[in-house]
């Protein structure tokens, strides 16, 4: 029976199987795993949420990619994924060179904001890029631009609070109308902001206030969210791969790096992304390592 992407594009699921490990700071990657469950509804699929360190567009780049990095040679050694899903913008934009690099057997998919979708259905040729303080900044986005959308006008706007939001809005409370105008006004309110017809949500988070969004916005703007496209392209990855598994040995896990406030709360909010209850990530034998410069975040 042929599913349909949130874009409307209809498919049929593929029969690939195999293990997947998606990484994000907190909950916003859960978005991309609902889509990998749609995509690849007999994979096996385990997730970290480096709850440790979240916001990571808060933290200083060095540090963070190194933390990242070892976090995911940790994670590797213990799940050995036949895939890697960085459900992360900030992450991706930031440690996915270093990640292949550290882990050259290892195939990794990153998630980048759709830049190429934005000027692909735009027809004013502004274009727009909410994300995190940290993406916002990076070259790797002006690279995006300047490939896939040379003809377009990129306003970008990196929103501090509004990972927080996603964070309260996956547990059942929804920010108020007037934080998530006051956030999109930093976009729209740019010189030419009027003119935006494409988003491209450059942050996972934003999965879980993509009505707020579209709400506190011009009707006429598309909302561009990659989760579909990021399943899409880990499917393929498992289809090459051939993975033949008939039996999974273990259970699906969803990790913490760090507690979160509430246990009970988060874990009502998880059942529909396939999982019925958190664990504390802990290396073997050794608790979680951090950059010394980070150990009392």
């Amino acid at each position: 029976m042929p599913d349909q992407s949130p874009a409307g594009e209809s498919f049929i699921p593929s029969p690939a199987r195999g293990r997947i490990l998606a990484f994000d700071s907190g909950i916003g990657g859960l978005g991309i795993v609902a889509a990998l469950r749609r995509r690849l509804p007999d994979a096996h699929i385990s997730y970290i949420a480096d709850t440790a360190l979240f916001p990571y567009g808060e933290q200083e780049d060095a540090a963070l990619c190194a933390h990242i990095v070892a976090l995911l040679k940790d994670a590797i050694d213990i799940c050995k994924p036949d895939v890697v899903v960085v459900a992360c913008n900030t992450a991706s934009t930031l440690a996915l060179g270093a990640l292949r690099e550290a882990c050259p057997e290892t195939p990794f998919v990153g998630c980048v904001p759709a830049i190429r979708w934005a000027a692909r259905i735009s027809r004013s040729r502004v274009i727009g890029l909410l994300a995190t303080r940290a993406t916002v900044r990076r070259p790797y986005v002006n690279s995006l631009r300047q490939e896939f959308a040379p003809d377009c006008t990129l306003i970008a706007h990196g929103a501090r609070h509004l990972a927080d939001y996603a964070e309260e809005a996956f547990r059942g409370k929804p920010p108020a109308p007037h934080l998530i105008e006051r956030e999109v006004a930093g976009l729209f309110g740019q010189p030419d902001g009027d003119r935006i017809d494409a988003v491209a949500l450059g942050c996972t988070h934003y999965t879980f206030l993509y009505e707020a969004l579209r709400a506190a916005s011009p009707k006429h703007v598309a909302w561009l969210d990659p989760a579909d496209a990021v399943a899409r392209h880990t499917a393929t990855v498992l289809e090459a791969l051939g993975v033949s598994v008939t039996q999974y040995d273990t259970a699906e896990h969803l990790w913490f790096t760090a507690p979160p406030v509430d246990v009970a709360e988060p874990e009502a909010h998880l059942r529909p992304f396939g999982y019925t209850h958190a664990e504390q990530w802990a290396i073997p034998d050794q608790e979680l390592s951090l950059p010394s410069c980070l150990r009392s975040l």
